[in-house]
């Protein structure tokens, strides 16, 4: 097993959400692709946990109804609209400042604070979802790419806007199995590498000093890009972390995991890894894997997708 490490930094204590609060309101929705999960027998977790801590096991058996899942994260073109049509204003653009990956930084913004034990985290004034590493980097906001900087509750918000919601854990691990049983990964067993098999946007190199880019991507790759799964899923590992609707708890007896979680209440939990993950410090990028961070937090890694009920209409051209 790995210890537990700093992926998904967090602004502070966690605040109380306000997911379910906040009135949005209503406009032309954009499209969004979706399938039918089936439902049924899903598994959550895993027999033979990779890190410790982080509550993967035990592998166990749920009863899931069938729902509509979004083929992919939640793009910025598709945020942009939401933003444009509601006057949306997410909370990174309230607390003026958000998390930047070291790398992403701008030239042009020479003084950062790093984040006390994990100093690749930069906070850094002005980054948003339209500019994601800082003030010059809207470039970096392309339409097709997976939206990023927004918090749980701005996930949220986007949700009830859509008429759908964040997914639970158990959703999230059955959509992202594509009906293949225990498997560790979206399209089976085949662990990714450095340099022949990347079957997903990951970290390639040593990190946090250097990313090959095998895989073709730094950072995010398009939200509709690798191989989609067997039920038609795109990115569901790799590229950009995902909220789900759950509050992150671990049920462990050790008193090192319990005093870490004391400082976690009200987190919430996010599922997949991202382009930032590598095996050698991160490996979360297991169906398994799972992490939280306070529902206000926003990174340039950190996205979501929506689910609906089967029965809901839920898009609109």
């Amino acid at each position: 097993m790995t210890k537990s490490s700093c992926c998904t930094p967090a602004r502070g204590t966690a605040v109380k959400s306000n997911c379910g609060q906040t009135e949005v309101s209503t406009g032309t929705r954009p499209h969004i692709d979706s399938v039918l999960i089936p439902g049924g027998t899903g598994l959550v977790g895993t027999a033979a946990a990779q890190i410790d801590g982080d509550g993967e096991s035990p592998l166990r058996r749920v009863r899931i109804k069938p729902f509509r899942m979004s083929v992919t994260t939640v793009t910025n073109a598709q945020f942009a609209t939401f933003v444009s049509e509601t006057g949306y204003v997410t909370e990174a653009e309230k607390f003026g400042w958000s998390f930047v990956f070291w790398s992403q930084v701008p030239e042009a913004l020479t003084e950062t604070q790093a984040v006390a034990h994990a100093q690749w985290w930069r906070r850094v004034d002005g980054a948003i979802w339209s500019a994601p590493n800082g003030p010059g980097s809207e470039g970096d906001c392309h339409p097709d790419h997976p939206v990023v900087q927004v918090s749980w509750n701005d996930a949220c918000a986007f949700a009830r806007w859509v008429g759908g919601r964040l997914p639970t854990e158990a959703e999230w691990e059955h959509a992202a199995r594509g009906g293949q049983g225990d498997v560790k990964y979206p399209w089976g067993d085949a662990e990714p590498d450095d340099t022949l098999h990347t079957p997903c946007n990951i970290w390639q190199g040593e990190f946090p000093k250097h990313n090959t880019g095998q895989d073709g991507y730094i950072t995010t790759a398009p939200a509709r890009s690798f191989e989609p799964n067997a039920y038609g899923l795109y990115n569901l590992v790799g590229n950009v972390w995902e909220w789900t609707s759950e509050t992150y708890r671990v049920k462990s007896l050790k008193k090192s995991v319990k005093q870490r979680l004391a400082g976690m209440k009200g987190f919430k939990l996010s599922k997949g890894g991202s382009f930032l993950c590598h095996k050698d410090y991160c490996y979360r990028y297991r169906i398994a894997a799972r992490t939280g961070t306070s529902p206000d937090s926003a990174t340039p890694h950190q996205g979501f997708r929506i689910v609906w009920p089967q029965e809901t209409p839920h898009t609109q051209a």
